[in-house]
């Protein structure tokens, strides 16, 4: 049972630093039945490659844990594929082994903790009674690149066809953190078994493990039903956790957003400005599908409904109870039979690969990409420009430039407090760039509001039309 992580960016060394493990040395750990070892078969400056290999003892699983039940068990206890597959096994010797940076500790490279690097992981062996397909579903989501190979189930019989075991490669920028975390979580949940009995606080384990993705993971059902072995108490436990908003505090955020807009864009009539300038593209782009990710209180959504040439109009949201209080808002429930047989909302986001996204002519989104952490940018790009892929995009985002005009806004201030960045027209313009001849798209850039001689326009839109020119 091993499982590899390859890191290529220079120095690619870097990897033994956040692992807490010397690549010079090959390392131990006591695990129930058997022993993990941690060793480097490649340690350069451009290719670092750290093993973790279990070694089992198939006697030692009968003796200490019981092993299998049920018909032909004496066969089983000791014919059986648990020193191969990677298992929960292998989730406990991670967390004995890399515990350090599974939590994200680093004493000698701090800086290294949260920057994304172009990490592989190889699990040697896994199960997966649902074929490829779960493979997929469960990696795909989080913005890794996954290959499958399928073993078969006896290569001098090709005509029995495949098994339910597969090498699994998965490929992507993330911190080394994040993706130990993944593995934690999903290894298990593939094997859908553990060797230990899951109780209570596995709940609390599966909600430590999975935070910051878990809750925007299309499958988290799935997820959470596997890992906590089918036990619906705990199940729906799990759920309730992940799923539960605090009302009051997004009161408050909204609150808190409408005063930032109100303070410094109202007297620009801003809001307005970027909804007509955005509808003006939509209608030349007369789709039959449109999507607004990133919906917000759904003033778009209404405008959208109203061009009844629109066959389905969709809003996704990261915020459940968002989407709650856009409903409310749009007064779903008294529309015309007509507009809510064409309004879809749901609960999404936009770095994690979601079939839900795909198939629209258009797609919008104001004011959202500077919400985003810089580094989920890349998960954001390949979601939207490589897996979802809308014939149009349309797109919003402040112009820094301009924020030297609002006379009560600190220098080097964000516009809004939940901004993660700004872009001036430089950045904008080449970010846009980039994105467009990457992925096969003509990029066009606009600006919205009274244009400033020297600070340019305070929004600035970029419009990607797909068919490079």
């Amino acid at each position: 049972m091993m499982l590899s992580i390859t890191n290529r960016r220079a120095p690619a060394t870097d990897l033994g630093y956040l692992l807490h493990k010397n690549p010079a040395r090959l390392q131990q750990v006591d695990i129930a039945a058997g022993k993990a070892y941690v060793f480097y078969p490649c340690a350069t400056d451009d290719c670092c490659t750290a093993v973790l290999m279990l070694d089992l003892d198939p006697v030692a699983l009968v003796r200490e844990l019981g092993g299998p039940k049920g018909e032909d068990a004496k066969l089983a206890q000791y014919v059986n594929d648990r020193p191969y597959v990677a298992s929960s096994f292998l989730s406990v010797a991670m967390a004995r082994a890399f515990s350090t940076a599974m939590k994200g500790q680093s004493r000698e490279r701090p800086e290294l903790i949260s920057q994304p690097l172009p990490l592989t992981a190889e699990l040697s062996v896994v199960r997966s009674t649902q074929g490829e397909p779960l493979l997929r579903e469960l990696f795909e989501p989080l913005g890794y690149r996954v290959e499958v190979q399928p073993y078969p189930l006896d290569s001098q019989f090709p005509e029995w066809g495949e098994s339910e075991y597969f090498s699994l490669r998965i490929e992507g920028e993330v911190t080394l953190q994040a993706l130990l975390s993944h593995l934690y979580v999903l290894i298990p949940v593939l094997d859908d078994d553990k060797h230990y009995w899951v109780s209570r606080d596995e709940v609390d384990k599966l909600l430590r493990a999975g935070e910051g993705w878990l809750k925007e993971h299309p499958a988290r059902e799935t997820i959470s039903r596997r890992y906590l072995r089918h036990q619906r108490r705990f199940v729906n436990e799990a759920l309730e956790r992940l799923t539960a908003e605090d009302e009051p505090e997004l009161e408050e955020k909204e609150a808190a957003k409408e005063a930032d807009e109100a303070s410094l864009e109202s007297k620009l009539n801003l809001n307005e400005q970027r909804i007509e300038a955005v509808m003006r593209r939509v209608e030349t782009a007369a789709p039959s599908r449109a999507i607004d990710l990133g919906c917000g209180e759904g003033k778009l959504l209404q405008r959208l409904l109203q061009l009844r040439s629109i066959a389905a109009v969709s809003g996704m949201d990261v915020s459940a109870m968002q989407l709650v209080r856009t409903a409310r808002r749009l007064q779903v429930d008294r529309m015309p039979e007509f507009d809510r047989k064409r309004l879809t909302l749901f609960q999404g986001s936009l770095v994690y690969r979601d079939d839900r996204l795909k198939g629209y002519d258009v797609a919008t989104m104001t004011e959202v990409i500077e919400h985003m952490d810089a580094p989920r940018l890349a998960a954001f790009e390949r979601v939207v420009f490589e897996y979802a892929r809308p014939r149009t995009l349309i797109l919003t985002t402040p112009n820094a430039e301009y924020n030297a005009v609002f006379e009560k806004m600190p220098a080097g201030a964000f516009r809004h407090r939940d901004h993660r960045f700004e872009w001036n027209r430089q950045q904008f313009g080449d970010w846009a760039s980039r994105i467009a001849e990457r992925h096969g798209y003509r990029c066009a850039i606009e600006g919205i509001g009274d244009l400033h001689p020297a600070f340019g326009p305070p929004t600035q839109m970029a419009i990607f039309t797909e068919g490079e020119e």
